[in-house]
């Protein structure tokens, strides 16, 4: 769904004024349209719209309303039934392939579409990946269907991740390729370590925490995509404090490293952004 035309509905449901507290906030995950509640706006209102977005858009089957913040180990959120159908589960498209998910099980973010493909296009072929927080295996998937990676081993500690996970592999034909992991990444890459040329970290509550396992994920080199959340007064800041810390970090543990490349991923607050570190480390000699 374009953004022009969700803003379009927001403003004559709800109104100039409030649509702007509210248009960006609806993201679109397969047939089903979520929308994350600003603090204390009432539902009711959030009902109208949904009515409306199921109204014009024939292809949204199912409208839910996010009242929380992600929390939890699995990173999820509580949520509120709307409008439309009572499901919760669909399969989300992006960039070719095919996810099973359910927004009330598993964390999942439209938001990352682009990192998904940009990580793809820089394996090379026959490498050996570890993705340390799969969720449902969209870095994994893509990375299998656009590359040609050796193998990309992909782990979740959530049940119903590794289910749904289970059920992508094969919607997407990588059984082989992809091999799905259940379990504390700090347990499961005990299995994995010397054997990595790229290990992706795509959950930033923990990426600090576990760094050290992530490099003994490598073989003597390799690369490392770092995503963590960062304070700062503005982009470029944030940017440089997520490189300093993590620089400092892989010196620390022995490792020659350089940040081949950073960007701001999304802010995810005031003076809150989500950063991503593309690293090249190897063992000092």
């Amino acid at each position: 769904m374009g953004k022009p035309l969700l803003r379009k509905i927001a403003e004559e449901v709800l109104g100039t004024e409030e649509a702007k507290r509210i248009w960006s906030r609806v993201e679109i995950i397969g047939d089903i349209a979520v929308i994350r509640r600003p603090f204390s706006y009432p539902i009711e209102r959030l009902r109208l719209l949904a009515s409306e977005i199921l109204r014009r858009l024939p292809y949204v089957k199912s409208v839910w309303c996010a009242v929380s913040e992600v929390k939890g180990e699995y990173r999820l959120r509580d949520f509120i039934h709307l409008a439309g159908e009572v499901r919760s589960t669909t399969i989300y498209k992006e960039h070719g392939c095919l996810f099973k998910v359910d927004i009330t099980k598993v964390y999942i973010s439209p938001a990352l579409n682009y990192e998904h493909i940009r990580v793809a296009k820089l394996v090379r072929e026959g490498e050996y990946i570890v993705n340390m927080f799969a969720g449902v295996g969209l870095f994994s998937i893509i990375i299998a269907k656009h590359a040609k990676p050796s193998k990309v081993i992909s782990i979740d500690i959530n049940p119903d991740a590794y289910k749904l996970m289970v059920e992508s592999i094969r919607l997407n034909k990588v059984e082989g390729v992809v091999i799905p992991e259940l379990g504390d990444a700090a347990e499961v890459s005990r299995k994995y370590f010397s054997m990595a040329d790229r290990v992706l970290m795509p959950l930033p509550e923990l990426a600090y925490r576990y760094f050290e396992i992530a490099v003994k994920l490598l073989r003597n080199e390799g690369f490392i995509h770092v995503y963590e959340f960062q304070r700062a007064m503005n982009k470029d800041e944030a940017v440089a404090l997520v490189s300093k810390k993590y620089l400092e970090l892989s010196s620390k543990l022995g490792m020659e490293s350089k940040v081949e490349y950073a960007r701001i991923v999304r802010s995810v607050g005031p003076r809150k952004y989500q950063v991503v570190l593309d690293m090249y480390l190897r063992k000092r000699t």
